[in-house]
């Protein structure tokens, strides 16, 4: 069956919507019943069987029943599945590629994902953790790359999101430092004018656990014009990211900050929990092992960063 004429059809809708569920289960796996998939997609009990009728006689799917058992996924056409689903592109958002460590992981992620299926994949970037899985939620972008640390966070503050890859300690940064503007400083003191970008999580809460016990006045300034600011005295002092100050050599007085379990250092992917077929496509897709090394290879100056 031609899938486009599939797809304008009057079970169009519920049969990409059913295959967007497909996508989730893998080959000799047991489908929901189709009660549970009516109860689950909200769709009447005969246009899900047209759907799934639909799916067999186009080849995406090929199903065999198993009595009691249910109903096995015998077989799936990823790439079909995919075309009816309507998904043709992906595009993700990451942090703003300053330092060869996030360049490191913006060309692995491109390199990883030329897939086997011929979907375009592309990454946009944009500061501020918070504002990137909030993109994520509201369907601007397929995933989004955070720190550990911010994901847990808004996870348990109620955001419906999911970590789905998780590349290791050290894979988003190596260290938090707090840069002071006097050579001289060694810690915080009362009446110090503190940088911090209220759209960063771990970039607030490191400034946080910095200035604890402390009468300072917080300042809000964007991340990417911290250090600029920093440097000129028009705050005091802010949290950075350690990888930037080394790379460029910025003679800078600063002390280094640490979260005691380093899920600061470590990069996930993250998705909105209810795209459950974008959970599959990306743990599918996307390689921990090939986009480490990657990122390696290019802070190491072995590889030219290309995203």
């Amino acid at each position: 069956m031609d899938i486009q004429n599939l797809l304008y059809s009057k079970n169009g809708l519920s049969t990409k919507t059913l295959a967007k569920r497909m996508l989730c289960f893998e080959e000799g796996e047991r489908i929901p019943t189709v009660t549970e998939l009516n109860n689950e997609i909200h769709l009447a009990r005969g246009t899900v069987q047209n759907a799934i009728k639909l799916l067999q006689k186009s080849g995406a799917v090929t199903l065999e029943a198993h009595g009691q058992s249910g109903t096995i996924l015998k077989k799936k056409d990823v790439r079909k599945l995919l075309e009816i689903a309507g998904i043709s592109h992906i595009l993700g958002v990451m942090p703003l590629p300053y330092s060869k460590r996030y360049e490191g992981l913006a060309t692995g992620l491109v390199a990883d994902l030329e897939n086997r299926y011929d979907i375009p994949v592309s990454l946009a970037f944009m500061r501020g953790s918070k504002n990137r899985m909030s993109m994520v939620l509201c369907d601007r972008y397929d995933f989004a790359i955070v720190s550990r640390y911010a994901a847990e966070q808004m996870i348990e503050a109620g955001m419906d999101i999911e970590i789905v890859k998780s590349f290791g300690p050290y894979s988003y940064l190596s260290q938090y430092i707090l840069a002071f503007h006097d050579p001289d400083v060694k810690e915080v003191v009362d009446g110090m004018k503190i940088g911090v970008d209220q759209s960063s999580v771990d970039q607030k809460k490191m400034t946080e656990i910095a200035c604890v016990g402390k009468n300072v006045r917080f300042v809000n300034v964007e991340y990417t014009q911290i250090l600029q600011k920093v440097m000129s005295g028009e705050i005091d002092a802010a949290v950075w990211n350690m990888d930037e100050i080394q790379e460029k050599l910025y003679d800078m007085n600063y002390l280094g900050l640490s979260i005691d379990d380093d899920k600061d250092t470590e990069a996930v992917i993250v998705v909105n929990r209810a795209r459950r077929e974008m959970v599959a496509i990306i743990d599918d897709l996307i390689h921990t092992n090939t986009v480490r090394r990657n990122q390696q290879l290019v802070m190491e100056g072995k590889l030219i960063p290309s995203y």
